[in-house]
């Protein structure tokens, strides 16, 4: 089974979302790497993916689906705006966390929203 570090960033209810080139739409996140935390690995991804870096990360559940098990963070940021697509990700964007569904994600990022919506 694969392992991901998958991170929630919300601001005004909105959510931070990314993609790779003819890709759909996800969380920021990526594999957890050998000797690696998922909390370090979550943290990594995100400055990797979007040149954000969190404050604090507050880990929320563990989701498993079609052979990955994603360890979800919730990130704290203190400069949301400066979030910026870097290296494999083409672009991001904040996206209305009730509009997320219309982006077409997978079934993975769909039941991660729909858990964090709850919770709010």
């Amino acid at each position: 089974m694969k392992v991901r570090a998958t991170i929630i960033c919300e601001q005004d209810r909105h959510v931070l979302m990314v993609r790779k080139p003819r890709s759909r739409w996800m969380l920021p996140g990526g594999k957890v790497e050998p000797g690696e935390t998922a909390q370090d690995a979550a943290a990594r991804e995100l400055q990797e993916e979007t040149g954000l870096g969190a404050d604090d990360m507050l880990y929320l559940m563990e989701v498993e689906s079609g052979g990955t098990r994603h360890h979800v963070y919730e990130a704290s940021l203190s400069s949301p705006d400066q979030a910026r697509p870097q290296n494999e990700i083409f672009d991001c964007l904040w996206f209305p966390l009730d509009s997320v569904q219309n982006l077409n994600p997978s079934d993975a990022t769909l039941r991660i929203i729909s858990a964090f919506r709850r919770r709010l």
